[in-house]
């Protein structure tokens, strides 16, 4: 069996707390995803990828899925945006079901451009596109179908991106995270610039590998009137996606001893409510900011993670490495003791 040079973050960082606790650690050496952690009292816990055993599968599944998690948010009080499922040809005759492309063309028609088009149940960030017209909604549902077979049309409701980390009743982490963007230097064209930012990621040991084909950058592009040759001029900044996940390239400003107790409240309640232990919390503030009360802003509640993915995260800084570092391990002690 060939074994993978780089193991996974989270991989990684199991196998380096572990001993710290007193329990080993047995990694499927061809891809480093999987693992076991066996504990001196003979538990014994599974990884993959991100997830850990610490939540419930049923809550973890229907967190994965975007439409009943959106579901039971609104049912318990949250503030969602407002969209339909959509279904692929195919799956909507199984289901029996009426909302394919036609229908979600007529319900954009209600709800009015631009919309948001995503996959129900892919993550960090995967086919996620700000859609201005019918020709760019049909492009984007087909997309979709290719890797899902259902999709989400939602209202598009702009604001501040946040991810709230919540481990056991306590806030973990919290930052903002800003979409994928260059910034000039007056030589340089845009896909240069790209190409020096995915260097940057390489060197710093983020994970994160740009999609310089990604459709959605393209357009993006065209509707602020630049190509990938266009120069920027010095300290001009272009954003090049709609979504903010860290997975495609966006950045994060650290917010965690500035975000307000409030809000700390509704993601650990929210994370209580869906049957969860640790979760990634995403919050769109549309007025105000994450260190003003609630009361005075206006938000909803993006989706709710049920394996958050911190590797992107934890190359932002010395400080992020020790929260991560430090929550992991608590989550390792957790894992070690009987349900």
């Amino acid at each position: 069996m060939k074994k993978n040079k780089k193991m996974p973050f989270l991989t990684a960082l199991v196998k380096k707390l572990a001993p710290k606790i007193g329990a080993r650690v047995v990694v499927e050496p061809e891809w480093g995803i999987a693992a076991q952690i066996i504990y001196k009292n003979g538990i014994v816990r599974s990884l993959r990828m991100y997830s850990l055993d610490l939540n419930h599968i049923g809550s973890s599944d229907i967190a994965r899925d975007k439409d009943y998690a959106k579901f039971f948010m609104k049912k318990r009080g949250y503030p969602v945006a407002e969209g339909e499922t959509i279904f692929e040809d195919n799956w909507a005759r199984i289901v029996k079901s009426n909302r394919t492309i036609l229908y979600a063309i007529n319900y954009a028609k209600k709800l009015g451009y631009p919309l948001i088009a995503k996959p129900n149940s892919k993550t960090q960030g995967a086919g996620v596109s700000l859609v201005s017209s019918k020709k760019e909604l049909v492009s984007a549902l087909r997309e979709i179908f290719r890797m899902d077979r259902v999709a989400i049309v939602e209202r598009y409701l702009p604001g501040k991106d946040y991810r709230v980390v919540v481990l056991d009743d306590k806030i973990i982490s919290a930052y903002e995270r800003i979409p994928l963007s260059v910034t000039g230097n007056g030589k340089s064209s845009i896909i240069a610039l790209l190409k020096q930012k995915q260097k940057y990621f390489i060197s710093s040991e983020r994970d994160t590998r740009i999609d310089f084909e990604d459709r959605r950058i393209k357009v993006k592009l065209k509707k602020q009137g630049y190509t990938f040759k266009s120069i920027l001029q010095k300290d001009q900044k272009v954003f090049l996606l709609d979504n903010a996940n860290l997975s495609t390239g966006g950045d994060s400003f650290d917010v965690t001893r500035a975000i307000h107790p409030q809000f700390k409240k509704i993601a650990i309640s929210l994370t209580r409510d869906m049957g969860l232990r640790i979760a990634g919390v995403d919050i769109m503030i549309t007025k105000g900011d994450i260190t003003k009360n609630p009361k005075k802003c206006k938000y909803y509640i993006i989706e709710i993670n049920a394996a958050p993915g911190l590797d992107h995260y934890v190359t932002t800084g010395k400080a992020q490495r020790k929260i991560v570092e430090a929550m992991y391990l608590k989550i390792l002690k957790a894992l070690g003791k009987k349900d």
